[in-house]
């Protein structure tokens, strides 16, 4: 074999290196996305925000009670509307996703007459490529603002929800029967959560289920396996405005689905409402928007708030080096403040159901003065608004939640948040600081907060007025 010549073999080794550096960077992301995305709730519960984002929207407020309709008779009822639906949602899919794996022919939902309410059910969920197991169920959460019902029927948690019930859980479900008239801003608030059920749990390659072998996604792109909530993360997340080299260090993090999961539920909505279906309208709709607002969260649209490209690669070739520290700290960290945002939004909200003492985050969700300052709803509104503005909202965030909680939670790596969150009290915490740092803290949560309504009630208005037109 004849030997290269001196630039051919200059070619190569240049195109070695920058392969070599590629993939580096890319192993670099990696080590850093495997740790750092598990903490994937954006706001506990969100039906408590949805209950006061939508109560004054007159849509809403004043739309008529619906009965409630068990899931097998929506499906039964309108079977061939809904597989020519999901088929054009694969059509959607492949033609407006960047990265979409497509939907295997296998799982296409047809309709089909013959079959038991229990085997239509299942088809369509697995053509949706959501968790088989999840329980879809008659529920409400109830308004936390409101007085227990006499005659609410209670329901366990595991007959809502596939995921085993956590410590000092806010969750409360109200059973409904087929039939039983409820008003639309239950239905809605309640199903906004429902996603955290289990709907998104694993439903990948290499997930411990039989559906992930056969939904077609591919492997876990990012995230712990082994934590049990883990799994559902790239559905709930979108890192959709990061900086171009991140993209080409580490193409896995384009495999994000939340639009995917807006578009299905909000056509969805729409077919339900359009064929006199409208608790499944208003079922739908809320599941769509539990995306939405899961994007609201600047944690859940950036990849690492407050950090650059640069500083990622570098803390992370360091640990491949043998100087994991660094990186370790970093992971740590990422995870208090997320942890500590979530929990201190979580506290505020709730104590001011249970106290009926109102705050200002209440007033920010129910805020509409922003409202028509965004554009109109679109599939594309998720990526394009919601998410650019969080990102775009992620640096300051960051450095309002290290100025102003204390600094053992969110800037001590030798603290573990999620090991002794069940301990903390965020709320008593702050109350011990000066009043400047609590007003810092409570103004950015209400800024998110007003984002996460205002953007809440456009997707409706986008449902409404689609569900309307011929």
């Amino acid at each position: 074999m004849r030997a290269k010549s001196r630039s051919a073999r200059h070619i190569t080794g240049v195109a070695t290196r920058d392969f070599d550096m590629k993939k580096t960077w890319a192993l670099a992301f990696c080590s850093l996305l495997t740790v750092v995305q598990t903490p994937v709730h954006a706001w506990s519960n969100h039906s408590f925000s949805s209950y006061r984002s939508f109560e004054k929207m007159p849509e809403i407020a004043q739309a008529a009670p619906v009965k409630a309709e068990p899931l097998e008779a929506f499906l039964k009822a309108e079977e061939k509307a809904i597989a020519a639906l999901l088929a054009s949602q694969e059509e959607w899919a492949k033609a407006n996703l960047a990265v979409y794996p497509p939907r295997p022919d296998i799982l296409a939902f047809s309709a089909n007459p013959a079959r038991t309410d229990d085997a239509r059910r299942l088809a369509f969920l697995m053509a949706l490529r959501v968790a088989p197991n999840s329980k879809l169920a008659l529920y409400v959460q109830p308004d936390p603002w409101s007085p227990p019902a006499s005659n609410a029927n209670p329901m366990p948690h595991a007959a809502v929800n596939t995921l085993p019930e956590q410590p000092n859980s806010t969750y409360r479900f109200t059973a409904l029967k087929p039939g039983e008239l409820v008003a639309p801003l239950n239905v809605l608030a309640s199903a906004t959560d429902e996603p955290d059920y289990g709907l998104d749990i694993n439903l990948w390659q290499d997930s411990p289920s039989d559906w992930g072998k056969v939904f077609g996604f591919s492997d876990l792109p990012f995230g712990n396996p082994a934590l049990y909530y883990s799994t559902q993360a790239p559905f709930h997340m979108g890192f959709f405005h990061e900086a171009k080299v991140v993209y080409l260090a580490a193409p896995f993090i384009k495999r994000t689905f939340p639009l995917l999961r807006v578009h299905q539920f909000t056509s969805l909505a729409t077919l339900a409402f359009k064929t006199g279906h409208p608790y499944w309208g208003w079922r739908f709709t809320g599941l769509a928007l539990h995306y939405v607002q899961d994007l609201t969260q600047p944690y859940h649209a950036t990849l690492s708030p407050g950090d650059s490209s640069a500083k990622l690669i570098g803390i992370n070739l360091l640990a491949m080096a043998g100087m994991p520290k660094m990186k370790d700290n970093m992971i740590v960290l990422l995870s208090n403040r997320h942890l500590a945002l979530e929990k201190y939004q979580n506290q505020v909200i709730f104590n001011a159901a249970r106290n009926r003492q109102e705050t200002n985050l209440e007033k920010q969700l129910r805020a509409m003065d922003k409202d028509a300052s965004y554009p109109a709803w679109t599939d594309n509104y998720s990526r394009d608004v919601v998410s650019r503005q969080s990102n775009d909202y992620s640096g300051k965030l960051t450095d309002i939640l290290v100025a102003s909680l204390p600094a053992s939670y969110v800037s001590d790596p030798s603290f573990d948040f999620g090991v002794k969150e069940a301990e903390i009290d965020l709320v008593a915490s702050m109350s011990s600081l000066n009043a400047k740092k609590r007003a810092q803290l409570d103004g950015a949560v209400a800024e998110l907060l007003n984002n996460f309504g205002a953007h809440s009630r456009n997707v409706v208005r986008g449902v409404l007025k689609a569900s309307a037109a011929p």
